[in-house]
Parts: structure tokens; sequence; C-alpha cells
């Protein structure tokens, strides 16, 4: 049986003594401070399709793969294949800074990736 009781309890908030412009001591009472999380970004319901062009974008791509396979709106092997070529993509970002000129490399495997990317979205909203 789980009760309240069993989970830690948080530190309580205090109020902060800080030095007026006179040096005397002054306590104010501050709203607590939040500790960072998520946040809503507004956007109006519709997706905007981000061009693959850093690697945060590559890494998104892999987690929505991830969240499609486990929604089972694609299947593993799908998953699969996008992962592999994430992880090639990837490592070819990291190949570009210490080589520039395997750039051509890197963009012909973007652009691999948006088109299966891009197939996988339409094999997704057709299971819709």
């Amino acid at each position: 049986m789980c009760t309240l009781r069993s989970y830690p309890l948080l530190p309580r908030r205090h109020p902060v003594s800080s030095r007026d412009s006179e040096g005397t001591m002054t306590t104010a009472a501050r709203a607590p401070v939040r500790a960072p999380g998520l946040r809503v970004i507004r956007g109006e319901g519709q997706r905007r399709e981000e061009p693959l062009a850093s690697r945060d974008a590559v890494a998104r791509v892999l987690m929505e793969a991830g969240a499609d396979m486990l929604l089972r709106r694609i299947s593993p092997a799908r998953a699969q294949e996008i992962e592999r070529k994430v992880d090639r993509v990837l490592d070819l970002f990291d190949r570009v800074d210490v080589a520039p000129v395997l750039m051509p490399v890197l963009k012909r495997h973007l652009d691999e990736l948006e088109a299966l990317m891009r197939e996988t979205r339409e094999v997704r909203a057709a299971r819709r």
C-alpha cells in the first residue's frame, strides 16, 4: 500500500533576507521559483515540417519514429531503418566537423532521410 507519507518531503521555501540600499537587513517574501520543465508551445494544431539541417533536427526524427512505433503507426522494421539512417547521418555530422570535404555525402544522406520520413509520414497519415 502506498501512502503520501512514503514520499520524501520537499524543502519549504522561506522568505529571503537581503540588504537594502541603507545596509539594513530586510525580509522579502518571494514567490516560489519554478524548476525548469515542460512548456506549452502554441502551434494551432499544425505541424511544421522542419528541414533536416542540424543534429537536433535529426535527433527529433529518431524520437518521432520511436513514438510512432510505440503507438503502432509504423512497423518496427521501418523504425529500425530510420534509426540506421539517423545513426549514419549523426556519424557523418561528426566526420564533417573534422573533414568538411564530406559535406556532399552528408547532404545526400540527409536528403535520403528526409525522403524516408516524408514517405513514413504519408504511410502514417494513411493508417489514421
